[in-house]
């Protein structure tokens, strides 16, 4: 069903805040451009008004930080079917690129948007973007995702995205933003069709196979992430998103995780001590008293008690079976891997890395 956001001012009185007609979609482009983390932190933008090898032309061309492409189309005023079979065309030309071709198109991007930075190259904006992964993956383009914005989310774009999703796994997501006026300020809301981890997960479970039992887990990509105190005090964390609890609260007490740095590689596996907890309420071995203790004594980051609920790091416990450091992080090709905080892959490569790692590792059970 079409999704429709309201917003009050609380005080005396509940008072709702304007709606207001979102402005043309070249603005909505323009203003993506601009900050493309309005539509996702974990984004690069490569490319704006990017021509095909058809004579069509790409909205918005990105990059995650596995190195994957993600196209986003305005619907503007296409109908349904239009941009939908529009973004299927994009995606079979773009998953078809090079290394040499993407890195062209941001040259493009530079002389054409940015010639203030024309002499930057993708691996330098790639290292400024994520600046906690060593180096840009290689090769790139190692799978890909469609994104449809919109201003109005109508049935059909809504039944053919999910139709997509479910039944083939095609990496799909649609956006739809909307406007809001308060007095002499404005505001701009952002809703997912698909929730992020979700729609991850939806993918996962249409690969062939069955889930092995183990877990996937991405680890770091918030900012209170640090893998050496994860090792020291033996936990694994997420926060910064409304889901992250509910992505933790998959792992199963005494379940095997496997540990993925998006971008860097995995560096570690271990079994799951206990249930997740807020970082309010985690407690860990100091090793200086021998004493347990709040986790906010022991490393940087403290929260204050009123901090919203979607920037709250949750913590699970761990008993680790085998670390490395992060510039030891194992990365071969035909690993999976993806951004989901937790997953139950079903991808024929989950076991054929879980494998490898044991090989890698020395690990015979």
């Amino acid at each position: 069903m079409p999704i429709e956001v309201g917003i009050w001012r609380l005080g005396n009185a509940i008072q709702p805040i304007q709606f207001t007609p979102m402005p043309c979609e070249q603005q909505l482009e323009a203003m993506i451009a601009n900050d493309i983390s309005i539509l996702d932190r974990d984004l690069l933008l490569i490319g704006r008004q990017v021509r095909t090898g058809f004579d069509k032309y790409i909205d918005l061309l990105a990059m995650d930080v596995e190195g994957r492409l993600v196209v986003i189309e305005l619907k503007r005023d296409k109908t349904s079917r239009e941009v939908v079979a529009q973004l299927l065309d994009y995606g079979s030309w773009i998953r078809t690129l090079k290394d040499e071709e993407i890195a062209s198109i941001f040259d493009d991007y530079l002389r054409e948007y940015k010639p203030e930075s024309v002499k930057k190259s993708l691996d330098e904006a790639f290292a400024e973007r994520f600046p906690d992964i060593k180096e840009i993956p290689e090769p790139l383009n190692d799978g890909h995702k469609l994104i449809v914005v919109a201003n109005e989310l109508d049935n059909s774009t809504e039944r053919i995205v999910n139709y997509l999703a479910d039944e083939y796994g095609v990496e799909i997501n649609a956006l739809f933003f909307n406007f809001f006026r308060d007095g002499e300020a404005e505001y701009l809301t952002r809703v997912w069709l698909i929730e992020p981890s979700q729609a991850e997960n939806i993918i996962d479970a249409k690969r062939e196979g069955n889930w092995n039992g183990e877990y996937y887990v991405a680890f770091g990509k918030g900012p209170n992430q640090n893998w050496e105190d994860a090792v020291k005090y033996g936990y694994i964390s997420a926060g910064g998103r409304s889901w992250c609890r509910k992505a933790l609260d998959m792992l199963e007490e005494n379940g095997r995780i496997w540990v993925n740095v998006p971008g860097r590689g995995y560096v570690g596996t271990g079994r799951v001590v206990d249930t997740v907890k807020s970082i309010t309420e985690f407690r860990v071995k100091d090793d200086g008293t021998g004493k347990t203790v709040p986790i906010t004594q022991v490393i940087n980051y403290h929260p204050t008690l009123d901090q919203p609920i979607d920037q709250i790091e949750y913590y699970v416990s761990v008993e680790w079976i085998k670390t490395v450091p992060l510039v030891e992080a194992v990365r071969e090709k035909g690993f999976f891997g993806n951004q989901n905080i937790v997953s139950r892959p079903k991808d024929p490569r989950w076991a054929h890395t879980i494998g490898r790692l044991k090989t890698r590792w020395g690990i015979t059970e």
